[in-house]
């Protein structure tokens, strides 16, 4: 997905669920921060979004242009409808979006997550695509270990989980040094 496709599906949702504010918290929510990243970000057809003041109307967004639908079928890119639950985000992430807002937006807003805050809802959620996603961070020096590190304790987790995601940030972290790419340490 490209930043004017991602425009394009928040001018969309904006059509069909007559909102102005729109939340943006999957990988293609990169695209606000970095507006043209490296293709291994840009391989995903979805945007994850919802309208911020009304979430509930996420299923409008499903429906409409969704997986499957004309849109997608049009397009070759599509919207998942989803909810402010699907992500594990640190506190006050709301302080740190990027607006992407322009004419091809239609005026729309869309917040799409700092790349830490992704870093983290991905490394929370402990998927294989979100460890090379993670991973990927790293190697291309959008996210620094030290960072997201330091970040975890605003992760809404228990101690436990806590010291769990800081295990695996190391991890990943050492296995793209080992790579041969030159990170940080931690």
């Amino acid at each position: 997905m490209t930043r004017e496709e991602l425009e394009h599906i928040i001018r969309a949702s904006g059509d069909i669920t007559d909102q102005y504010e729109f939340v943006i918290i999957g990988s293609q929510s990169m695209l606000g921060p970095v507006p043209a990243p490296e293709a291994v970000f840009t391989v995903s057809m979805e945007a994850d979004i919802y309208p911020l003041q009304a979430p509930e109307l996420a299923e409008r967004i499903d429906g409409a242009i969704g997986e499957g639908s004309q849109f997608h079928q049009t397009h070759g890119y599509y919207a998942q409808g989803v909810g402010p639950e699907t992500a594990t985000l640190p506190t006050n992430w709301m302080q740190r979006v990027h607006r992407v807002q322009n004419a091809n937006t239609g005026g729309r807003l869309g917040y799409c997550l700092d790349v830490l805050d992704l870093f983290l809802a991905k490394a929370a959620a402990r998927r294989e695509k979100d460890r090379e996603f993670c991973m990927a961070l790293f190697e291309h020096g959008y996210v620094r270990p030290a960072q997201v590190l330091q970040l975890v304790q605003a992760m809404p987790l228990d101690d436990q989980a806590q010291r769990s995601l800081r295990a695996t940030i190391r991890r990943w972290a050492r296995a793209v040094r080992e790579a041969g790419h030159d990170i940080p340490e931690a």
